[in-house]
């Protein structure tokens, strides 16, 4: 087995919250179906509410760290402690800069935007920007919103509301090659390791695109379906939709979401995989976690009873299916603690084991693309 090197820097969980990814990927192509493009104002002023938790501010993080270069500021209420580094911006001011849309970069309880938010987004009405959510609460469900935007002339953008009329799952085999991110848990780095391996495979030279399947990945890269949203029979159908016939040289890396381990979220895991018909799974990992986050009665498991299961399910669509890699979140481990976790990642599946943020993903491609 070829050893892994890391590089210093990011050993921590809070530096990889708190720090800037030093090689945004920028807009990502978007859908080849443009009725499934999401057509942002940009740049973006970062909504982050009262939030104190920063795995409940995963959207700003990940537009912050994959669509930097559209963040002007951020906006943070009274008790907030979530810093995104980015300068404090009001609506106002925001807008006087440049802004063109202010985006709800978190995901409170129930995914309901907060009563305790609405003067601060009439505020930003007001002020002509656009208002972006992705959360399950529609936009003009905010009393008075809907026509203050119309009098301004904004929209209302709720990512997460699916296109109309998604058709049913074909099962049918398509041209193309994909690739996909799945995990043993909710929260551990599925989008940010498809953004980083589309960004590496295109460094190489591989005809490659991430494909969106969440409300932040949406956001980044301009287009997607947020599949969560989806009624359960049309979730494969979505999928199929965002990930359609190709070139047969092209690799669509798409988004994992859930897991089939989740008791919560395992429908929307299942579709998704049926759906993509994945060529290549890339299984996502925390090696700190011993149980699902926020479940603490159901431990994970182990990686080889991930991959079996994974490969199972993604057989019935694509009888190739495979696991290529494993992506492991090593933030919270020193450099040789993530080094032992790489390598005992490896030395049970028998596959390159990587951390998109930290290690190389060269060998793990090469394995995907083989």
């Amino acid at each position: 087995m070829t050893a892994v090197e890391l590089p210093k820097g990011l050993t921590t969980m809070e530096q990889r919250m708190d720090g800037q990814n030093t090689q945004p990927i920028g807009q990502a192509a978007p859908s080849r179906d443009s009725a499934h493009t999401v057509v942002l104002r940009r740049p973006y002023l970062l909504f982050l509410g009262e939030e104190t938790l920063a795995l409940k501010a995963k959207t700003a993080y990940g537009l912050r760290d994959w669509a930097g270069d559209s963040c002007i500021g951020q906006l943070r209420m009274p008790g907030c402690s979530v810093d995104l580094g980015l300068p404090e911006l009001d609506p106002s001011a925001a807008a006087k800069a440049g802004a063109g849309s202010l985006v709800i970069g978190v995901t409170p309880p129930g995914g309901r935007i907060q009563a305790s938010w609405e003067t601060l987004l009439h505020r930003a009405v007001d002020a002509g920007l656009d208002i972006v959510s992705g959360l399950h609460t529609p936009l003009a469900s905010v009393p008075g919103l809907a026509d203050a935007a119309a009098r301004r002339g904004v929209a209302l953008v709720d990512v997460r509301r699916p296109p109309a009329e998604l058709p049913r799952a074909t099962g049918q085999r398509r041209s193309g090659q994909r690739v996909l991110a799945v995990g043993t848990d909710c929260a551990l780095g599925k989008k940010y390791t498809a953004l980083a391996l589309a960004q590496a495979m295109r460094a190489q030279g591989i005809d490659a695109d991430f494909r969106a399947t969440g409300q932040t990945g949406v956001m980044i890269a301009g287009g997607g379906i947020a599949l969560d949203a989806v009624v359960a029979d049309f979730i494969a159908g979505a999928a199929e939709c965002i990930a359609p016939a190709a070139d047969p040289q092209h690799w669509d890396v798409i988004e994992g979401q859930g897991s089939l381990f989740h008791p919560a979220y395992a429908g929307v895991t299942l579709g998704l995989l049926h759906g993509a018909q994945p060529d290549a799974l890339v299984l996502c990992h925390d090696p700190l976690r011993t149980h699902l986050i926020s479940w603490p009665d159901y431990p994970l498991p182990s990686l080889s009873e991930a991959a079996e299961l994974y490969v199972r399910m993604a057989r019935l669509t694509n009888p190739g299916a495979r696991v290529a890699a494993v992506s492991l979140n090593t933030a919270a481990l020193d450099q040789a603690a993530a080094l032992a976790a790489l390598e005992r990642a490896e030395q049970e599946l028998g596959v390159p084991a990587f951390d998109p943020m930290r290690t190389s993903m060269q060998r793990a491609i090469a394995e995907i693309v083989r």
